[in-house]
């Protein structure tokens, strides 16, 4: 595929990808992000709330009707 290279073993394993971001940018984002998502899976979660407070604590978040 034109824009993706395989780094290989001396297998002929492969082992690694070098992905051209000038076309698939978009592409490596999403993949990027379910990476993230799928590591961050077994976290504890926080309420909205629990968010919208520490972010306004930390003067992050101006909005009236949060805090």
């Amino acid at each position: 595929m034109k824009g993706i290279q395989y780094i290989m073993d001396d297998k002929g394993d492969r082992t690694a990808v070098v992905i051209d971001l000038k076309k698939y940018d978009d592409v490596w984002e999403d993949f990027y992000d379910s990476l993230i998502a799928s590591e961050r899976k077994n976290e504890p979660g926080e309420s909205l709330e629990t968010v919208r407070k520490k972010l306004t604590q930390k003067g992050k978040l101006h909005n009236k009707a949060y805090g």
